[in-house]
């Protein structure tokens, strides 16, 4: 493939895995029923992230993800409640899931050489970076600034490693099983870029 048509098809896929991302938390949000007051919900917004970082590696991870946040933001669907709180719970935040392109090469070559047990294990170690990540900007960013709603005598942190860890730890958990099966199921030549 030409570099030309190769960089035309990368814009593309990152413009309609960010835009399925959004939707996907979007939706996320709607059915969460408002069990979490100060934001979050059980989402697989991140698994077009994650194949993002896997076709195109970190390049198309961190891309996807910052198109995420920053569709959130402009579409006036994030909880912004604080500039450093807003740039950290949704443009880090979801920038880093991206990260997990960290293990594209390794899953590219274990998909080539149809090695299923290797490819999976790095798939699911690649969605657990990107997921931690996320999870840490959140913590973090509860702690600063949501500190206020943890229980009294209860330490902060401990508050926002609780609170975030209700939704991301599923959200992790969910979003990996469906990458592996979407990986699964469709051509390698595709998640390996021969188009």
């Amino acid at each position: 493939m030409n570099k030309k048509r190769s960089n035309t098809l990368f814009i593309a896929e990152v413009a309609v895995f960010s835009a399925l991302a959004f939707l996907l938390d979007f939706a996320a949000d709607l059915l969460s029923l408002k069990i979490w007051p100060q934001g979050g919900s059980i989402s697989i917004a991140m698994v077009p992230i994650f194949l993002m970082a896997y076709r195109w590696g970190i390049r198309g991870g961190l891309l996807t993800g910052f198109l995420l946040g920053l569709l959130q933001v402009v579409l006036g669907f994030a909880k912004f409640y604080f500039i450093v709180q807003g740039i950290l719970d949704y443009f880090i935040a979801f920038t880093v899931v991206g990260l997990a392109g960290l293990l594209a090469g390794k899953i590219r070559k274990s998909l080539d050489e149809g090695n299923k047990r290797t490819w999976m294990t790095y798939t699911v170690l690649g969605a657990f970076i990107g997921s931690l990540l996320r999870y840490l900007c959140h913590v973090v960013a509860g702690a600063v600034f949501f500190g206020e709603y943890a229980p009294k005598g209860q330490p902060v942190m401990i508050y926002s490693l609780g609170y975030n860890g209700t939704y991301m730890l599923p959200s992790f958990v969910i979003s990996a099983i469906i990458v592996i099966l979407v990986i699964g199921a469709v051509p390698k030549r595709v998640i390996l870029g021969k188009n």
